[in-house]
Parts: C-alpha cells; structure tokens; sequence
C-alpha cells in the first residue's frame, strides 16, 4: 500500500483542473440525448436507448485514456517524479497510483450514462451489476492504456496521441454503426480490439442475454485490460530506468 500517499497526491493533482473533469462526466449526458434526437428521424436498433448506453459510456472513457496520460506525461518529466524514483515504490506502484485516482472518475460517467439513458428506456434490472462489471473493466482498461501513452510520450505529444484512441474508439468500437453490418476491414480490426467488445457484451445483457452469451466478448475486455496494465509497468519502467 506504499502507493496510496501518491495516489491521494494524484487525486488532488487531478481536480485542479475541474473543467476537463466536468466535461469529461458531463459529456455522455450532453451527448446521448442529440443523438437519440437524431435517430427518430432514422429509426434503428443502434439509435435505442439500449445500444447508445454502452456506446456513449465506453467512449467517455476515451477521456480517462486522455487525461491519464497527459498527468503521468507531465509528472516524468518533472522534478516531482525524478525525486520519488528514489524511493523504494516500485513501477507497479507508480500505474497503480495513477490509476486510482481515475475510478471514481470513471465510476461517474458509467452512473452518468445510465441516469440519461433511463430517460429514454434503457433496461435497467436484476442484470445491471453484470453491465456494471463490463464497463468498469473497460475504464480499467482505458486509464491503463493511458499509462502506456503517458509513459512513452511527453506532455506534448500525449494529447494528440490519445486523442487518436478517442477516434479508434468512436469508429472502430462500433459506437454510432454497427461492425457485423459493415463488415471488411473495420469489421476485422474493430473486433481485434476490445471496445467492441464491451459495447456488444453491455448491450446484449441489457437486452436480456444470459452470463454465458457475453463470457467470450467479456474475456476479450478483461484480456486487454490485463495486458494494457502490464505493458504500462514495463513502459514506465524502461522510460524511468537510469
């Protein structure tokens, strides 16, 4: 628990800057209901309350992608960081500080996008904790990935860099069209990739699926997560090494 001091310094590091924090929770509630607008005037399933739920959700966590990296990227570059290298914390200590900081976060948006989509009728019944379960890995996943990114770029360059995961997220994760109906190439790299993933498991649970129906989609969520965690111990370590 040697990383908790740094997590809670992260923590008030992060809502200095309570504006970006706002958008980033309040924009799936701006986002969901002009979206919803437009598809009454194009009827379709990916337009229902069921399928824009975990879409929205899953790509406000584009955001934590973003804002993860941008505080990590500019805490190794500072004085701050080259100091606590000397500490006993490990590179396993650093991620976690920095992850943690970002749950409640990402925990807010999920609850966000649900309090918006119960407006328009999503499902929300015995089955929510197993959506919950979904996306909350997925916002692991996401601030994990923005370990990686804040460990290989500078203050500079993350922002652009993840700014590119927001657009992957939002075309290739099947938010606003959906994969299978495409089909080709973005059918192929979208599934390689586990937003997709995410959304398909979330939706089909809301729209009545059992455990057993969304085990594959879940393993992919939790798979990525597992390897975007480790891989950003490897990268912070190897740019902080010397």
């Amino acid at each position: 628990m040697r990383f908790l001091s740094l997590a809670s310094r992260n923590l008030k590091e992060i809502y200095r800057d309570p504006l970006a924090i706002a958008w980033g929770m309040v924009f799936p509630a701006v986002l969901m209901p002009a979206i919803i607008s437009i598809g009454k005037n194009a009827p379709m399933e990916i337009f229902t309350a069921n399928a824009l739920t975990p879409a929205v959700a899953v790509f406000s966590f584009g955001f934590l992608t973003l804002f993860s990296a941008i505080i990590l990227a500019k805490d190794r570059e500072s004085a701050f960081l080259t100091r606590l290298l000397t500490t006993p914390l490990t590179a396993t200590d650093f991620i976690l500080a920095y992850i943690l900081p970002f749950l409640p976060i990402a925990i807010l948006q999920i609850i966000i996008c649900f309090v918006v989509g119960s407006f328009y009728g999503v499902t929300i019944n015995s089955t929510i904790l197993i959506t919950l379960i979904i996306l909350f890995t997925m916002a692991v996943g996401c601030i994990s990935l923005g370990m990686i990114l804040g460990s290989l770029f500078t203050e500079k360059q993350a922002p652009g860099v993840s700014s590119i995961v927001i657009v992957i997220i939002s075309i290739l994760g099947g938010c606003w069209m959906d994969l299978k109906a495409i089909g080709g190439v973005f059918e192929t790299i979208g599934y390689s990739l586990p937003f997709a993933h995410a959304i398909d498991a979330t939706r089909a649970v809301l729209n009545g699926s059992s455990v057993s129906g969304i085990v594959t989609d879940f393993y992919w969520v939790l798979g990525y997560t597992l390897v975007f965690f480790v891989v950003g111990i490897f990268c912070f370590r190897w740019r902080t090494k010397g």
